[in-house]
């Protein structure tokens, strides 16, 4: 069985941006998991920084990868510079026998393509450094206290994430024991759709949000 580490990452400059944010990144690993993975294939645990990724210590990263190197399960991210943006970084991580790398928004990708992108990664890296300087003196010159705002958004994220963990505390009431009793994680969200349980958004249940539930409530 395929067994996959998902890594995620955001930074407070990061939350609002199309694109960049965590429901994009789990939109496009469930795409990776839904088209392009080998079946069948299982979430063997999932780890998030909020941290800038042009930091190489960061905490869950490091849970992930000795998770990854103790079990042979592959490291998934969503996109190159969610796991950072430093061409070295990346290098070593792709050169270290013990680590393999999937990037679900480029599922063919071989380590010469992922090395052209990690270059211009990097770039971009250093382009957005800047930007984010010239913002915040523009936001200096206007009085906005920079510092509440980055409180604010730290706030809103917590928020987020406790509520995330009572959802899961509830459904895993439903969901634990029909794991316990063997059902796949498919067989698991077509019994939640049939019951009419949504999902904290309202929608259907798919496997890869069954996956959610249960590494959350673990």
């Amino acid at each position: 069985m395929r067994q996959y580490v998902i890594y995620t990452r955001v930074s407070t400059e990061d939350q609002g941006k199309s694109g960049l944010g965590l429901q994009a990144q789990e939109r496009d690993i469930d795409i990776f998991l839904a088209n392009f993975s080998e079946a069948p294939w299982q979430i063997t645990g999932r780890y998030q920084d909020v941290q800038s990724g042009g930091d190489n210590d960061r905490p869950e990263l490091g849970k992930a990868l000795a998770v990854v190197r103790k079990t042979g399960a592959e490291l998934l991210v969503a996109k190159l510079d969610r796991l950072s943006r430093k061409v070295a970084f990346i290098a070593n991580l792709m050169d270290d026998p013990k680590v393999k790398l999937r990037v679900a928004s480029m599922p063919q990708a071989d380590k010469f393509q992922l090395h052209i992108y990690a270059a211009l990664a990097e770039q971009e890296r250093k382009f957005i450094s800047e930007r984010t300087k010239a913002a915040l003196r523009i936001a200096k010159e206007k009085g906005v206290k920079l510092g509440g705002l980055r409180d604010t958004t730290l706030k809103r994220n917590e928020a987020i994430q406790q509520k995330a963990n009572a959802e899961a505390a509830k459904l895993i009431t439903v969901i634990g024991p029909m794991r316990d009793r063997g059902k796949t994680l498919t067989a698991i969200a077509e019994a939640l759709n049939n019951m009419g349980v949504a999902t904290s958004r309202g929608g259907d249940w798919t496997a890869m949000q069954v996956s959610r539930v249960l590494a959350r409530a673990a």
